[in-house]
Parts: C-alpha cells; sequence; structure tokens
C-alpha cells in the first residue's frame, strides 16, 4: 500500500511472478487466438478473483487467452506499474488504483483512452471521475467499493448489549462498556503502518457534511487539515482512543493479522479499518460472514451519520498494448453483469459492485450488507482520494505518531498539510 492511499495486500516480493501460462509465448498464436498478460497485485483476494474472472471470460471469449501475472502491493508494486508504463512494457491489462494515484500515471500519455467506448456500457457514471483525468476515462471497475470505518463484533455487541453508535459519544460509551468487560475496545495494528490511517481517512464523510467544499478547497491549496476542524477531528479521534486507554496490548508490534484474529474471536470489539480486509479472513474464520458488521467512523452529530466509501480498483489498458480490441472485450466483461458474477465466485464481495445490472449474492457476507445500506439510503461519501489528487506520501507514519500519544493531533495536521506539498507541485495543480 502506497502511504497514505489505503490498500490491502498481501506480504510483498520483489519478483513479478507468473500465475498461470496459457499456451504460447507469443501475442498471437498460429490459430489466430490472442493471449492477453493481466498484471494485478498479489493479494490473496485479489489472486482469487482475478482467476474466477479470467476462467469465465475464457469460456465467453475461446479466441482470447489470458496469462496473468501479480506483482508486491504498496510503493514496490507502485513503482513497478510506473516503470512498466514509462519503458512501453506494460501488460495489455493491468489493475491498479483508482482515485488520486491514477493521476500520477500520465494517462493522457500511457493510457489507453475509452471515453465514449462500448466498454463503458455497463459502468455506473457516479464511478467514472475517479477513473478519469482531464475528463478523459480511462478505466472500468474491478471489484466492489468498500467501505472504511469500524468493523465490529456483533456477538460482543449482543453479549454486552450494545447498540450501534451513530456518534462519538455513544462509540466512547460503548468502548467503555467493552473495557469494563476485559476486551480490548478498540483494535490497533501499527506494525502495518497503513493500518493507522482509518481514523483519520475514515472519517471523511464527517468533513464533507461540515464543510462541503474542503475537498475543492484542499485541491486549490485553500482549505488544510490544520485549520478546518471538522478535518482535524479524525487526528483528534485517534489520540482520544490512545489516551483513553482503549487499545489493544502490544498495538504497536500488533499486524493486521494480529487484529483481524482478536476481532473475529471477539477478544477486541472494534477494528478501524476497511471492508476490503473481511473476504480472505473468511476462510479461517468462516462465522465472520456474520459475525463481523460494520459502521461509518461516528460524528458528533447522531442525525448525520453516514459512512466513508473507497471506490474499487480500476482495469486499465496501456498506450503499449497490441492488442487494444481484444484488451477491451476483457474489460467489457469485467464491467457486465457476468464478470461481477465472475468476481464474487472467486471472493466474498466486501461492498457493492459500480456496474449496472450487478446483483451481490443472497448469502452476501454481513459488513456488504452494512455498507450497501449507507449507500442506498444516500448516506455515503467517497474517500477524499476519489475527490481530490492531493495525498501525502507520509500519513500512515503521522498518524502512528498521533495513534500513540507521540505527536499531538494539531501538530499531525500541521505534518501532513506540510506533507502534501510536493506531490500537489509535482502534479502542477494551481495554487501550489
Amino acid at each position: 500500500m502506497k502511504a497514505a492511499c489505503l490498500r490491502v495486500a498481501a506480504a510483498a516480493t520483489a519478483v513479478v511472478t507468473s500465475l498461470t501460462s496459457c499456451g504460447s509465448s507469443e501475442p498471437t498464436s498460429a490459430d489466430g487466438t490472442v493471449t492477453l498478460k493481466l498484471l494485478i497485485d498479489n493479494a490473496e483476494a485479489t489472486v482469487a478473483a482475478a482467476e474466477s474472472v479470467v476462467r469465465a471470460f475464457e469460456a465467453a471469449e475461446p479466441t482470447v487467452e489470458i496469462d496473468t501475472e501479480t506483482r508486491p502491493g504498496g510503493a514496490e508494486g507502485d513503482n513497478i506499474v510506473k516503470t512498466r508504463l514509462s519503458t512501453g512494457e506494460m501488460a495489455d491489462v493491468f489493475w491498479y488504483n483508482s482515485g488520486s494515484l491514477i493521476q500520477a500515471l500520465n494517462p493522457s500519455q500511457t493510457l489507453v483512452d475509452l471515453t465514449g467506448d462500448p466498454v463503458l456500457a455497463n459502468v455506473q457514471e457516479s464511478y467514472l471521475p475517479v477513473v478519469s483525468h482531464q475528463d478523459k476515462v480511462y478505466g472500468v471497475p474491478a471489484g466492489t467499493a468498500a467501505g472504511g470505518g469500524i468493523l465490529y463484533n456483533r456477538k460482543v455487541y449482543a453479549d454486552l448489549g450494545l447498540e450501534t453508535p451513530r456518534s462519538w459519544a455513544e462509540f466512547m460509551a460503548n468502548n467503555d462498556k467493552v473495557k469494563a468487560a476485559g476486551l480490548a475496545p478498540v483494535i490497533s495494528t501499527f506494525k502495518e503502518t497503513w493500518t493507522s490511517q482509518l481514523f483519520v481517512l475514515g472519517d471523511f464523510y464527517n468533513v464533507q457534511a461540515a464543510v462541503p467544499a474542503f475537498a475543492a478547497g484542499y485541491t486549490a491549496n485553500k482549505a488544510k487539515y490544520a485549520t478546518t476542524p471538522a478535518a482535524l477531528s479524525g487526528f483528534r479521534k485517534l489520540a482520544e482512543v490512545h489516551a483513553a486507554g482503549l487499545l489493544n496490548d502490544g498495538f504497536g508490534s500488533a499486524t493486521l493479522d494480529n487484529g483481524l484474529k482478536l476481532l473475529a474471536e471477539g477478544k477486541g470489539a472494534h477494528y478501524p479499518m476497511l471492508t476490503g480486509v473481511m473476504p480472505a479472513l473468511i476462510e479461517q474464520y468462516p462465522s465472520v460472514k456474520t459475525d463481523i458488521g460494520f459502521f461509518g467512523i461516528p460524528g458528533d452529530d447522531p442525525g448525520t451519520h453516514g459512512a466513508t466509501v473507497w471506490e474499487p480498483a480500476g482495469a486499465y489498458i496501456p498506450a503499449s498494448s497490441e492488442h487494444v480490441d481484444a484488451a477491451k472485450k476483457f474489460l467489457a466483461f469485467i464491467a457486465s453483469p457476468a464478470g461481477a458474477q465472475a468476481f464474487s465466485e472467486g471472493v466474498a464481495p466486501a461492498g457493492p459492485y459500480r456496474i449496472k445490472g450487478a446483483e451481490l449474492p443472497e448469502d452476501v457476507i454481513q459488513v456488504a450488507k452494512d455498507l450497501s445500506a449507507y449507500i442506498e439510503s444516500g448516506a455515503s461519501a467517497p474517500a477524499l482520494e476519489f475527490v481530490s489528487p492531493v495525498k501525502g506520501p507520509s500519513l500512515e507514519q503521522i498518524t502512528v505518531a498521533v495513534g500513540s500519544g507521540l505527536t499531538t493531533p494539531a501538530e499531525g495536521a500541521a505534518q501532513y498539510d506540510k506533507d502534501v506539498e510536493k506531490q500537489a507541485r509535482q502534479l502542477g495543480l494551481a495554487g501550489w
């Protein structure tokens, strides 16, 4: 995962490895079959979903075969993507983040423009901005939306007679009761620093509700975290749960797997996290399909409670591909109800699809139901990275320090405001 961008990834490996081999190493075989190369990250859920989608696509399009390979997650994977694009050696199709990170790929030079193409026929229009650059569309959704907020153990809630909180005061009151029961109220896993960011990034629904123009002002260098009380609130929440002694023992050295284990086993009640981590947990803990729920990070006003949403990653075609027509067939399948069904068969969806006509399975996991309820009721907003290209690389280190009591919320917010300046200038944004 790259700095302030939240993406669940398996342990990174330095070598890009082949998953499958589909016959000839040449792009086109003697019988006219086209072999496309697909590059994905090596997260377990991504691999399972991709394998299922590839199988379904090859069955539907027998003249196109897919040779899939994986890359590491995080900064190392980002560097591989950027290097391959810049050298013209990118796979025919690659899955990568939507939102702010694609702005750094120089899309107008490195990606195939899909604006107005039939490949977008089934894509929900509200998704298009997060795979666009300068009003041109470059990708289709590869997967489901995810919620960024609080995963909670519903059995713990039932045992303690707790109700889902709609305000920060209610959340903290629940934490006091959990602590009194001898459980960890708020799970933190700062060994994997990216996991420390949820109280800040997942709080954006509340920021937007209080200051609707924040994203535009932030992009124009006119609004800051340190000087906008609603934005500073996420840093304060991070500090408050630490100061109140609500974190699990050993939070500084705990990993994502440690945190998920505490949550699944009911030894911890709340885990600030993305719903996208859930599918990988189901095989080990089948009960989490129903036992783990989701709610948005509460704000001060229970009447405006909602959730922050991370849009699905995108599937893109590099300008260097020699098989753009075949690659478009693959993207059209990914962005179809049949493609969504193949995703669901590969990995349990953790949120709704952004594809017209795509339905979640009847046995969808609880966190997906909870997130869908927020979206369907209009009580959701995209994370800041999907409405602003401004993102700094050091937020996860800053939030670890704030969440460990080493840095005050005001200092952390000011540090992050400074951190984003270089990236904003590199993008050539006005006002910086």
